[in-house]
């Protein structure tokens, strides 16, 4: 082979090598407004362009002269997203802090002091409704305790259980039977107020 046709296959591989980029850049607009719809953020939408491009450049021998150029560079938009989709979807999320970022207060409201458990008592049963406070007084103290620890101050059993000094199964069974007698005194309330049918 002489140097002459040497130079003129070089400079025809040099020609469509500009012909195809030519060909790639043409379809830059319509690449981005997919990659719009698909990233819905115009900076990642830029970046999954140029991904998109760069790979099309460099697997260019892949691509067969004569087939639809704009469907093969649209194949290679939505393989590099969903590729960029599931790696980030496996890497954790991560957060850097300076040590400078004011801690969150963990109380439901910081403007309300903490309330012992004793005082926190009365101002929930202070809270109840007449009817329901009497029904509650009514019972005997068995029962009423471990329905108070439970339904109001969200104690568990073994802390109610620790606190009547009995096991786990008597504060089931009396905070079952309390309730139950609970709504026995208070269905004709529940009816009057709308929250039972008869």
């Amino acid at each position: 082979m002489s140097v002459v046709a040497v130079q003129n296959n070089l400079a025809d591989v040099d020609q469509r090598k500009e012909d195809f980029e030519a060909l790639v850049i043409e379809h830059v607009s319509l690449l981005f407004a997919v990659a719009m719809k698909m990233t819905r953020n115009k900076d990642d939408a830029e970046d999954l362009v140029q991904n998109t491009v760069v790979k099309a450049l460099r697997f260019r021998h892949k691509f067969e002269p004569g087939s639809y150029i704009k469907a093969w560079l649209l194949t290679i938009l939505r393989n590099t997203f969903i590729n960029e989709y599931r790696r980030n979807s496996r890497r954790p999320i991560t957060v850097e802090l300076t040590g400078t970022e004011p801690s969150h207060d963990k109380s439901i409201e910081p403007s309300i002091p903490f309330l012992r458990k004793e005082k926190k008592r009365e101002h929930l049963l202070e809270c109840l409704g007449d009817n329901v406070k009497a029904s509650l007084d009514s019972l005997p103290d068995e029962f009423r305790t471990p329905v108070i620890m439970a339904d109001l101050e969200d104690s568990s059993y073994q802390e109610i259980a620790d606190h009547m000094g009995c096991p786990i199964g008597t504060v089931m069974s009396r905070i079952h039977r309390g309730r139950k007698l609970l709504r026995e005194q208070l269905r004709s309330y529940a009816c009057e107020t709308g929250l039972l049918t008869a």
